[in-house]
């Protein structure tokens, strides 16, 4: 009986095992940023599909591609441009077609295009992310795509309302947090100054980098040898260079740049506190869905000073993992830090709740999430 009841078991578990998920985003590694990290992450710790991912070229990819252990099929250049993202979705269409995936992943509304034209021509169920910036770039194409697909996988209750807006059915709209890697506990590195971090692209105002400047002098004050860390590069490292100047605040202030994920958390063993006061953008809607350099910062046990806005209020629980304040105030900013820079063991407290509450979210146990539910889909 019980050799009778394993048979079926076992041909049920080799059917799970190959199902085939084409993943199409213009966002991938080597790239570096949320979302590429997040398809990523996503794709290589799948154990129940098999992925294929359709994406952007970009320096180093060839050897990234190598080692990844699934396959990657790049088109155009790293850039947006129209012919690169007309090529991703041609691309993604012609596979599709001759190897008839089971499940489609969107990991990105620009591929929601392509996606939906497969599910007319082939009956393949559309899983869409969605993530909280693309409703102020492209508002009509959010639209489409949350409307459209079959599941769409909201990484917030911010970006889950964005989803309803968008019309969305409640039914369709599945809440998963993004994932983040959990080593063993990293170790504290003792330094002689306070030390601030942000880690973010200099490339979206709304990330507050602007605001931390403004709030550093009043911190300053308070803290004389606090310095304030910079990971992350972009177009607007010019600005921020201009306005760090302006406010003489040169020698306090360290713009790192664009670094590995090893020297990104060489600096956050070195923290004290993430500072990143995120705001929502012109109109309302966008900025950050959850925000995945929160919970880097969690791994550490930093705790973090936060916009209480938007996804941010589920990547930070107010007085217990950080804490969230109006993010166009630098003197609400400046209070918070030096609060927690002259209160060491409150600081630590909020660091370990952090680091409990963010081993909940390993990108194994995430990517089980988003798997159970491809699955599911493939099965109706």
């Amino acid at each position: 009986m019980a050799a009778a009841q394993l048979q079926p078991l076992a041909r049920s578990a080799l059917t799970l095992a190959l199902i085939r998920v084409l993943v199409l985003s213009p966002d991938f590694p080597p790239q570096r940023g949320g979302i590429e990290t997040l398809v990523h992450r996503l794709a290589a710790n799948w154990a129940r599909c098999t992925p294929v991912v359709v994406t952007l070229r970009a320096p180093g990819s060839d050897d990234f591609d190598a080692g990844a252990g699934f396959a990657v099929r790049r088109v155009g250049s790293d850039k947006r441009r129209p012919r690169s993202v007309i090529q991703l979705n041609a691309r993604a269409f012609g596979f599709a077609m001759r190897e008839r995936p089971d499940v489609i992943l969107s990991g990105h509304i620009i591929t929601s295009p392509v996606s939906q034209l497969l599910r007319r021509l082939t009956g393949v169920p559309v899983v869409q992310y969605l993530y909280g910036l693309e409703a102020t770039a492209r508002p009509r194409l959010t639209k489409f795509a949350a409307s459209r697909a079959q599941a769409v996988i909201a990484i917030s209750r911010y970006t889950a309302r964005l989803a309803r807006e968008g019309g969305a059915s409640p039914s369709r709209i599945h809440l998963i947090h993004p994932g983040v890697d959990i080593p063993g506990r990293p170790a504290a590195v003792q330094t002689d100054r306070p030390t601030l971090i942000t880690v973010a692209t200099l490339k979206y105002r709304y990330k507050g980098h602007d605001v931390v400047v403004r709030a550093l002098p009043l911190i300053r004050a308070a803290v004389p040898n606090v310095r304030w860390v910079v990971v992350g590069d972009g177009p607007l490292r010019p600005y921020l260079e201009s306005l760090i100047a302006a406010h003489g605040l040169g020698e306090h202030v360290d713009l790192v740049g664009s670094v590995s994920d090893a020297e990104r958390d060489a600096w956050l063993s070195r923290a004290n506190l993430m500072v990143m006061p995120s705001r929502v953008p012109a109109g309302g809607v966008g900025g950050e869905g959850y925000g995945i350099a929160f919970s880097e910062a969690a791994v550490h046990g930093i705790p973090v000073v936060a916009g209480d806005i938007a996804g941010a209020r589920d990547a930070v629980d107010d007085g217990v993992t950080g804490i969230l304040v109006d993010p166009e105030r630098p003197l609400a900013v400046a209070e918070e830090v030096i609060r927690l820079l002259r209160d060491p063991k409150r600081a630590k407290q909020l660091g370990d709740a952090a680091r409990s509450k963010v081993e909940q979210l390993s990108w194994p146990t995430v990517a089980r999430q988003v798997e159970d539910l491809i699955l599911r889909l493939a099965e109706d």
